[in-house]
Protein backbone atom coordinates (compact mmCIF):
# COMPACT_ATOMS: atom_id res chain seq x y z
CA UNK A 1 0.00 0.00 0.00
CA UNK A 2 2.88 2.38 0.79
CA UNK A 3 5.12 1.22 -2.01
CA UNK A 4 5.44 4.82 -3.20
CA UNK A 5 7.43 5.39 0.03
CA UNK A 6 9.22 2.06 0.30
CA UNK A 7 10.79 2.13 -3.15
CA UNK A 8 12.31 5.66 -2.94
CA UNK A 9 13.73 5.05 0.57
CA UNK A 10 15.22 1.69 -0.42
CA UNK A 11 16.61 3.23 -3.64
CA UNK A 12 18.51 5.96 -1.75
CA UNK A 13 19.85 3.41 0.72
CA UNK A 14 20.86 1.08 -2.15
CA UNK A 15 22.75 3.90 -3.89
CA UNK A 16 24.84 4.75 -0.83
CA UNK A 17 25.54 1.08 -0.12
CA UNK A 18 26.83 0.60 -3.64
CA UNK A 19 29.11 3.63 -3.20
CA UNK A 20 30.60 2.49 0.13
CA UNK A 21 30.77 -1.18 -0.92
CA UNK A 22 33.38 -0.22 -3.52
CA UNK A 23 35.73 0.67 -0.66
CA UNK A 24 34.59 -1.43 2.32
CA UNK A 25 33.11 -4.49 0.61
CA UNK A 26 29.45 -5.45 -0.01
CA UNK A 27 29.04 -7.45 3.23
CA UNK A 28 30.74 -4.88 5.47
CA UNK A 29 28.64 -3.76 8.42
CA UNK A 30 30.17 -0.29 8.19
CA UNK A 31 29.11 0.00 4.53
CA UNK A 32 25.50 -0.79 5.46
CA UNK A 33 25.63 1.50 8.51
CA UNK A 34 26.96 4.35 6.38
CA UNK A 35 24.19 3.76 3.85
CA UNK A 36 21.66 4.39 6.64
CA UNK A 37 23.58 7.46 7.84
CA UNK A 38 23.74 8.99 4.37
CA UNK A 39 20.09 8.20 3.78
CA UNK A 40 19.39 10.51 6.72
CA UNK A 41 21.85 13.13 5.46
CA UNK A 42 20.23 13.08 2.01
CA UNK A 43 16.80 13.60 3.52
CA UNK A 44 17.97 16.42 5.80
CA UNK A 45 19.82 18.14 2.96
CA UNK A 46 16.55 18.21 1.00
CA UNK A 47 14.83 19.68 4.06
CA UNK A 48 17.24 22.58 4.59
CA UNK A 49 14.97 25.09 2.86
CA UNK A 50 11.85 24.08 4.86
CA UNK A 51 13.92 24.25 8.04
CA UNK A 52 15.08 27.79 7.24
CA UNK A 53 11.48 28.79 6.54
CA UNK A 54 10.49 27.30 9.88
CA UNK A 55 13.17 29.26 11.75
CA UNK A 56 12.35 32.55 9.99
CA UNK A 57 8.65 32.04 10.67
CA UNK A 58 9.41 31.43 14.33
CA UNK A 59 11.45 34.61 14.58
CA UNK A 60 8.69 36.63 12.90
CA UNK A 61 6.26 35.12 15.39
CA UNK A 62 8.56 36.25 18.19
CA UNK A 63 8.50 39.80 16.83
CA UNK A 64 4.68 39.68 16.64
CA UNK A 65 4.29 38.42 20.20
CA UNK A 66 3.26 41.84 21.67
CA UNK A 67 0.65 42.37 18.95
CA UNK A 68 -0.70 38.82 19.40
CA UNK A 69 -0.98 39.39 23.14
CA UNK A 70 -2.90 42.60 22.48
CA UNK A 71 -5.29 40.75 20.15
CA UNK A 72 -5.91 38.05 22.77
CA UNK A 73 -6.58 40.69 25.38
CA UNK A 74 -8.86 42.74 23.13
CA UNK A 75 -10.95 39.78 21.93
CA UNK A 76 -10.84 37.61 25.04
CA UNK A 77 -14.61 37.04 24.91
CA UNK A 78 -14.83 36.45 21.15
CA UNK A 79 -12.74 33.43 20.15
CA UNK A 80 -13.78 33.57 16.50
CA UNK A 81 -12.81 37.23 16.15
CA UNK A 82 -9.53 36.59 17.97
CA UNK A 83 -8.70 33.73 15.60
CA UNK A 84 -9.55 35.82 12.54
CA UNK A 85 -7.42 38.76 13.69
CA UNK A 86 -4.53 36.44 14.56
CA UNK A 87 -4.61 34.78 11.14
CA UNK A 88 -4.81 38.17 9.44
CA UNK A 89 -1.78 39.48 11.32
CA UNK A 90 0.22 36.33 10.62
CA UNK A 91 -0.66 36.47 6.91
CA UNK A 92 0.40 40.13 6.65
CA UNK A 93 3.85 39.33 8.10
CA UNK A 94 4.40 36.02 6.28
CA UNK A 95 4.07 33.76 9.33
CA UNK A 96 2.96 30.21 8.56
CA UNK A 97 1.91 27.81 11.31
CA UNK A 98 2.06 24.88 8.88
CA UNK A 99 5.70 25.69 8.06
CA UNK A 100 6.71 24.75 11.61
CA UNK A 101 5.20 21.27 11.21
CA UNK A 102 6.50 20.64 7.68
CA UNK A 103 9.88 19.05 8.64
CA UNK A 104 8.13 16.61 10.99
CA UNK A 105 5.52 15.77 8.35
CA UNK A 106 8.31 14.93 5.90
CA UNK A 107 10.45 12.90 8.32
CA UNK A 108 7.70 10.70 9.76
CA UNK A 109 6.84 8.85 6.49
CA UNK A 110 10.54 8.31 5.78
CA UNK A 111 11.06 6.90 9.27
CA UNK A 112 8.16 4.46 8.89
CA UNK A 113 9.32 3.44 5.39
CA UNK A 114 12.89 2.79 6.60
CA UNK A 115 11.58 0.72 9.54
CA UNK A 116 9.51 -1.40 7.15
CA UNK A 117 12.41 -1.94 4.70
CA UNK A 118 14.82 -2.95 7.49
CA UNK A 119 12.41 -5.48 8.97
CA UNK A 120 11.74 -6.98 5.52
CA UNK A 121 15.38 -8.04 5.18
CA UNK A 122 14.73 -10.76 7.78
CA UNK A 123 11.09 -11.79 7.53
CA UNK A 124 9.77 -13.71 10.56
CA UNK A 125 9.03 -17.38 9.92
CA UNK A 126 11.58 -17.80 7.13
CA UNK A 127 15.03 -19.32 7.32
CA UNK A 128 18.23 -17.57 6.34
CA UNK A 129 18.28 -19.18 2.89
CA UNK A 130 14.64 -18.39 2.26
CA UNK A 131 15.10 -14.72 3.15
CA UNK A 132 18.30 -14.50 1.09
CA UNK A 133 16.44 -15.77 -2.00
CA UNK A 134 13.78 -13.00 -1.89
CA UNK A 135 14.41 -9.42 -2.93
CA UNK A 136 13.48 -6.43 -0.79
CA UNK A 137 12.02 -3.68 -3.01
CA UNK A 138 15.03 -2.18 -4.84
CA UNK A 139 17.47 -4.63 -3.21
CA UNK A 140 18.03 -7.88 -5.07
CA UNK A 141 18.64 -11.31 -3.46
CA UNK A 142 22.41 -10.72 -3.43
CA UNK A 143 22.03 -7.43 -1.52
CA UNK A 144 19.62 -9.14 0.93
CA UNK A 145 22.16 -11.88 1.64
CA UNK A 146 24.86 -9.25 2.06
CA UNK A 147 22.74 -7.35 4.57
CA UNK A 148 21.96 -10.49 6.59
CA UNK A 149 25.64 -11.39 6.78
CA UNK A 150 26.75 -7.86 7.75
CA UNK A 151 27.63 -7.13 11.39
CA UNK A 152 28.22 -3.87 13.25
CA UNK A 153 30.54 -4.80 16.14
CA UNK A 154 29.03 -8.31 16.07
CA UNK A 155 25.35 -7.27 15.92
CA UNK A 156 23.12 -7.50 12.80
CA UNK A 157 21.72 -4.12 11.72
CA UNK A 158 18.10 -5.31 11.68
CA UNK A 159 18.26 -6.95 15.11
CA UNK A 160 16.82 -5.42 18.28
CA UNK A 161 17.32 -5.97 22.00
CA UNK A 162 14.19 -8.05 22.67
CA UNK A 163 14.43 -10.07 19.43
CA UNK A 164 13.78 -13.81 20.00
CA UNK A 165 16.86 -16.00 19.85
CA UNK A 166 15.37 -17.98 16.96
CA UNK A 167 15.33 -14.83 14.83
CA UNK A 168 18.84 -13.94 15.94
CA UNK A 169 20.05 -17.29 14.72
CA UNK A 170 18.35 -16.81 11.34
CA UNK A 171 20.99 -14.25 10.26
CA UNK A 172 23.21 -17.06 8.94
CA UNK A 173 25.23 -17.67 12.09
CA UNK A 174 24.79 -17.66 15.84
CA UNK A 175 24.43 -14.17 17.35
CA UNK A 176 25.02 -13.50 21.04
CA UNK A 177 22.36 -11.31 22.63
CA UNK A 178 24.87 -9.36 24.71
CA UNK A 179 26.53 -8.16 21.50
CA UNK A 180 23.20 -6.76 20.35
CA UNK A 181 22.57 -5.19 23.77
CA UNK A 182 25.97 -3.49 23.92
CA UNK A 183 25.66 -1.90 20.48
CA UNK A 184 22.01 -0.96 20.97
CA UNK A 185 22.51 0.60 24.42
CA UNK A 186 25.50 2.65 23.21
CA UNK A 187 23.48 4.01 20.28
CA UNK A 188 20.48 4.65 22.57
CA UNK A 189 22.55 6.72 24.99
CA UNK A 190 24.17 8.77 22.24
CA UNK A 191 20.81 9.35 20.55
CA UNK A 192 19.23 10.32 23.91
CA UNK A 193 21.96 12.91 24.58
CA UNK A 194 21.56 14.42 21.11
CA UNK A 195 17.78 14.48 21.57
CA UNK A 196 18.14 16.24 24.93
CA UNK A 197 20.39 18.94 23.48
CA UNK A 198 18.10 19.63 20.51
CA UNK A 199 15.04 19.78 22.80
CA UNK A 200 16.83 22.22 25.12
CA UNK A 201 17.75 24.46 22.19
CA UNK A 202 14.16 24.44 20.92
CA UNK A 203 12.87 25.23 24.39
CA UNK A 204 15.31 28.14 24.71
CA UNK A 205 14.10 29.62 21.43
CA UNK A 206 10.45 29.32 22.48
CA UNK A 207 11.10 30.94 25.85
CA UNK A 208 12.87 33.82 24.11
CA UNK A 209 9.73 34.38 22.00
CA UNK A 210 7.53 34.90 25.09
CA UNK A 211 6.99 38.52 26.11
CA UNK A 212 5.30 37.63 29.42
CA UNK A 213 4.73 34.42 31.38
CA UNK A 214 1.30 32.82 30.76
CA UNK A 215 -1.39 33.20 33.36
CA UNK A 216 -1.74 30.21 35.74
CA UNK A 217 -4.54 27.80 34.90
CA UNK A 218 -4.75 28.69 31.22
CA UNK A 219 -4.04 26.38 28.29
CA UNK A 220 -0.89 28.36 27.52
CA UNK A 221 0.38 27.73 31.04
CA UNK A 222 -0.26 24.01 30.67
CA UNK A 223 1.58 23.94 27.35
CA UNK A 224 4.50 25.85 28.86
CA UNK A 225 4.69 23.31 31.69
CA UNK A 226 4.78 20.45 29.20
CA UNK A 227 7.50 22.15 27.14
CA UNK A 228 9.71 22.32 30.22
CA UNK A 229 9.56 18.52 30.44
CA UNK A 230 10.27 17.78 26.76
CA UNK A 231 14.09 17.81 27.14
CA UNK A 232 13.64 14.82 29.48
CA UNK A 233 10.60 13.09 27.98
CA UNK A 234 11.98 12.77 24.45
CA UNK A 235 15.31 11.16 25.47
CA UNK A 236 13.43 8.82 27.77
CA UNK A 237 11.26 7.80 24.82
CA UNK A 238 14.37 6.95 22.80
CA UNK A 239 15.73 4.71 25.57
CA UNK A 240 12.44 2.97 26.27
CA UNK A 241 11.78 2.48 22.56
CA UNK A 242 15.17 0.88 22.06
CA UNK A 243 14.81 -1.43 25.06
CA UNK A 244 11.23 -2.65 24.84
CA UNK A 245 10.05 -2.06 21.26
CA UNK A 246 11.05 -3.70 18.01
CA UNK A 247 13.35 -0.89 16.91
CA UNK A 248 16.36 -2.35 15.04
CA UNK A 249 19.90 -1.12 15.51
CA UNK A 250 19.70 0.62 12.14
CA UNK A 251 16.73 2.66 13.42
CA UNK A 252 18.76 3.70 16.48
CA UNK A 253 21.50 4.73 14.09
CA UNK A 254 18.89 6.72 12.16
CA UNK A 255 17.82 8.52 15.35
CA UNK A 256 21.39 9.31 16.32
CA UNK A 257 22.26 10.74 12.89
CA UNK A 258 19.02 12.71 12.63
CA UNK A 259 19.35 14.30 16.08
CA UNK A 260 23.04 14.99 15.55
CA UNK A 261 22.25 16.81 12.31
CA UNK A 262 19.49 18.79 14.02
CA UNK A 263 21.78 19.80 16.88
CA UNK A 264 24.51 21.12 14.55
CA UNK A 265 22.02 22.74 12.17
CA UNK A 266 20.24 24.59 14.98
CA UNK A 267 23.52 26.00 16.26
CA UNK A 268 24.75 27.17 12.86
CA UNK A 269 21.45 28.54 11.54
CA UNK A 270 20.47 30.45 14.68
CA UNK A 271 23.96 31.88 14.99
CA UNK A 272 23.90 33.04 11.36
CA UNK A 273 20.45 34.61 11.77
CA UNK A 274 21.53 36.39 14.95
CA UNK A 275 24.38 37.97 12.98
CA UNK A 276 21.98 38.88 10.18
CA UNK A 277 19.54 40.58 12.57
CA UNK A 278 22.41 42.43 14.29
CA UNK A 279 23.67 43.69 10.91
CA UNK A 280 20.17 44.88 9.97
CA UNK A 281 19.83 46.69 13.30
CA UNK A 282 23.19 48.41 12.80
CA UNK A 283 22.19 49.44 9.28
CA UNK A 284 18.92 50.95 10.52
CA UNK A 285 20.77 52.80 13.28
CA UNK A 286 23.28 54.18 10.77
CA UNK A 287 20.51 55.42 8.47
CA UNK A 288 18.72 57.05 11.41
CA UNK A 289 21.96 58.75 12.52
CA UNK A 290 22.55 60.19 9.03
CA UNK A 291 19.02 61.49 8.51
CA UNK A 292 18.56 62.93 12.02
CA UNK A 293 19.56 66.64 12.58
CA UNK A 294 22.85 67.13 14.37
CA UNK A 295 22.86 68.86 17.80
CA UNK A 296 23.45 72.65 17.58
CA UNK A 297 22.75 72.88 13.84
CA UNK A 298 19.97 75.27 12.77
CA UNK A 299 17.21 73.78 10.68
CA UNK A 300 17.29 74.78 6.98
CA UNK A 301 15.69 78.14 6.08
CA UNK A 302 12.29 78.07 4.49
CA UNK A 303 12.35 79.27 0.87
CA UNK A 304 9.99 82.10 -0.16
CA UNK A 305 6.84 80.91 -1.80
CA UNK A 306 5.89 82.37 -5.19
CA UNK A 307 3.68 85.48 -4.93
CA UNK A 308 4.81 86.52 -1.45
CA UNK A 309 6.26 90.06 -1.29
CA UNK A 310 9.81 90.33 0.11
CA UNK A 311 10.51 92.33 3.24
CA UNK A 312 11.46 95.97 2.40
CA UNK A 313 15.02 97.11 3.13
CA UNK A 314 16.07 99.94 5.45
CA UNK A 315 18.02 102.01 2.90
CA UNK A 316 16.67 104.39 0.25
CA UNK A 317 16.95 103.13 -3.33
CA UNK A 318 17.85 106.57 -4.55
CA UNK A 319 20.76 106.85 -2.17
CA UNK A 320 21.99 103.42 -3.14
CA UNK A 321 21.82 104.33 -6.81
CA UNK A 322 23.59 107.65 -6.24
CA UNK A 323 26.49 106.02 -4.46
CA UNK A 324 26.78 102.75 -6.37
CA UNK A 325 25.82 103.61 -9.96
CA UNK A 326 24.47 106.19 -12.47
CA UNK A 327 21.67 106.39 -14.99
CA UNK A 328 17.92 106.09 -14.78
CA UNK A 329 17.93 102.33 -14.23
CA UNK A 330 20.12 102.62 -11.15
CA UNK A 331 17.79 105.09 -9.47
CA UNK A 332 15.36 102.35 -8.49
CA UNK A 333 11.57 102.04 -8.66
CA UNK A 334 10.96 104.53 -5.86
CA UNK A 335 12.17 107.56 -7.96
CA UNK A 336 10.14 109.26 -10.73
CA UNK A 337 11.33 109.66 -14.28
CA UNK A 338 12.25 113.38 -13.97
CA UNK A 339 14.07 112.78 -10.71
CA UNK A 340 15.98 109.94 -12.32
CA UNK A 341 16.96 112.23 -15.20
CA UNK A 342 18.12 114.84 -12.75
CA UNK A 343 20.17 112.29 -10.97
CA UNK A 344 21.76 111.28 -14.27
CA UNK A 345 22.64 114.89 -15.19
CA UNK A 346 23.99 115.60 -11.75
CA UNK A 347 26.01 112.40 -11.82
CA UNK A 348 27.73 113.57 -15.04
CA UNK A 349 28.54 116.93 -13.48
CA UNK A 350 29.88 115.81 -10.11
CA UNK A 351 29.40 113.57 -7.14
CA UNK A 352 28.08 116.22 -4.70
CA UNK A 353 25.29 117.33 -7.05
CA UNK A 354 24.33 113.72 -7.71
CA UNK A 355 23.97 113.00 -4.03
CA UNK A 356 21.89 116.17 -3.54
CA UNK A 357 19.57 115.26 -6.40
CA UNK A 358 19.22 111.72 -5.09
CA UNK A 359 18.25 113.01 -1.65
CA UNK A 360 15.67 115.42 -3.08
CA UNK A 361 14.19 112.74 -5.33
CA UNK A 362 14.10 110.12 -2.57
CA UNK A 363 12.57 112.51 -0.03
CA UNK A 364 9.92 113.53 -2.52
CA UNK A 365 8.92 109.92 -3.15
CA UNK A 366 9.09 109.10 0.54
CA UNK A 367 6.66 111.98 1.40
CA UNK A 368 3.94 110.60 -0.91
CA UNK A 369 0.87 109.82 1.19
CA UNK A 370 -0.27 106.22 1.34
CA UNK A 371 -3.65 106.85 -0.28
CA UNK A 372 -2.47 109.20 -3.10
CA UNK A 373 -3.23 108.17 -6.64
CA UNK A 374 -0.59 107.61 -9.28
CA UNK A 375 -1.23 110.87 -11.24
CA UNK A 376 -1.15 113.04 -8.13
CA UNK A 377 2.05 111.42 -7.01
CA UNK A 378 3.60 111.92 -10.43
CA UNK A 379 2.63 115.59 -10.33
CA UNK A 380 4.24 116.10 -6.98
CA UNK A 381 7.38 114.31 -8.14
CA UNK A 382 7.63 116.59 -11.20
CA UNK A 383 7.19 119.76 -9.17
CA UNK A 384 9.76 118.54 -6.68
CA UNK A 385 12.16 117.87 -9.53
CA UNK A 386 11.70 121.41 -10.99
CA UNK A 387 12.29 123.00 -7.65
CA UNK A 388 15.36 120.95 -7.20
CA UNK A 389 16.57 121.96 -10.65
CA UNK A 390 16.08 125.70 -9.99
CA UNK A 391 17.99 125.41 -6.77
Amino acid sequence: MLNFLYYPVSAVMWFWHQAFALVLGPSSGFAWALSVVFLVLTLRAIMIKPFLSQVRSGRRMRALAPQLAEIRKRHANDKQKMLAETQKLQKEHGVSTLGGCLPLLIQMPVFLALLHVLRYFNRPGLTFEQNAAIGNYVFGPDEVRSFLEARLFGAPLSSWVSMPQSLLDSFGSHVERWEVVVVAVLLMLLAAVATHITARNSQRQQLAAQTAPPEPGTQAAQMAGFMKLTPWIFPLGVILGGLFFTFPIAILLYWLTNNGWTMVQQHLVHKAMDREEAAQAEQKAAVAAVTAPKPGVRPPTVTRKPGVKPVAGSGSPAETAAVGGSGPAAAGPGVSGSAAAAVGRAASGGGGAARAAARRGGSASARRPAGTSGKAAAGRKKSGARKGGRR
